[in-house]
């Protein structure tokens, strides 16, 4: 079968058919694939049978990997794959992946271990459309703004909470980590602006916490209007990259008690730059054991 790729939705995703992902891929595919993550901000391959060894290598297709997280042990037998398990975590809040960090991944993927009867879909935004869709005055006001995200932050675990779950909490905040970012991210391959917030982002820089919060309620919902979203019903094998760099997503905790686990594999990534030109600085932590840092050419 040829390379095909079928858009999903008028502003978010596609499905990409064609590719042997267990096959040593040529530089035209790779080139593809690329131009359809900058497209499309998040693509699906079916009936992918990789495991995580296979993850791995695909996802170093796109550059060097990161390690499974900065405080979350990897899982068992690999040194870059994390479980996204709901037995530990159920990820229940718009982020974009380890933006507590100066250089957050480039690239996500996420592969279907175990699948819920039902629920359990992961709704991925496009951050760019979302910056397109601000009023002008918004748009100048988000471009002048910094904003510092940490992996300091309360879950608010339910009563019931397992120890399992209390456990994961715990580690994750366990060093803590702090960036300043741009509100607003200049993507280094398309020059595309995006919304760079989310559930790390808790301070604006020059404003009272309460004022940032209510800034970036504002431009939170933005992100997260329903056209700018795909909306992923996972299946048995399935493979889902995306662009953390000008995406947001959320775990959709709706399948009840039952088993769901997505092994991710993230890709390094380059320090975040700002419609003015200024990168995003490390302001508590360091976090080179976990990523290597891309370089960008000028």
């Amino acid at each position: 079968m040829p390379l095909s790729i079928r858009k999903l939705t008028g502003r978010i995703g596609a499905v990409v058919e064609g590719v042997d992902l267990t096959a040593s891929p040529d530089f035209a595919t790779i080139a593809t694939l690329r131009d359809a993550l900058n497209e499309y901000k998040a693509i699906v391959f079916d009936d992918v049978r990789l495991d995580n060894a296979g993850q791995e290598r695909v996802a170093g297709w796109f550059g060097e990997l990161t390690t499974a997280h900065p405080n979350v042990p990897a899982a068992d037998g690999t040194t870059n794959v994390l479980a996204v398990d709901s037995e530990t975590s159920k990820a229940n809040e718009w982020h974009t992946d380890v933006t507590f960090v100066v250089n957050p991944p480039q690239l996500t993927t996420l592969r279907s271990v175990v699948v819920p009867p039902y629920g359990g879909e992961t709704l991925i935004a496009n951050a760019a459309a979302a910056y397109r869709d601000l009023p002008e005055a918004l748009r100048t006001l988000a471009d002048s703004l910094r904003v510092v995200h940490t992996n300091q932050f309360d879950y608010a675990r339910p009563p019931s909470a397992t120890a399992e779950q209390q456990e994961y909490d715990r580690v994750f905040v366990s060093t803590p980590y702090e960036a300043e970012h741009p509100v607003v991210r200049v993507h280094p391959l398309t020059g595309e602006r995006g919304l760079f917030i989310g559930g790390f982002a808790k301070r604006i820089v020059g404003l009272s916490s309460s004022e940032s919060a209510d800034l970036l309620c504002v431009l939170q919902s933005y992100v997260t209007r329903p056209e700018n979203i795909l909306r992923w019903r996972w299946s048995p094998n399935q493979l889902l990259i995306f662009d953390n760099r000008i995406t947001q997503h959320y775990g959709v905790d709706n399948y009840d008690d039952h088993p769901r686990r997505l092994n991710r594999v993230t890709v390094a990534g380059e320090v975040p730059t700002g419609v003015d030109g200024r990168r995003s600085e490390q302001l508590v932590g360091d976090s080179s054991h976990y990523s290597g840092v891309l370089a960008v050419a000028a």
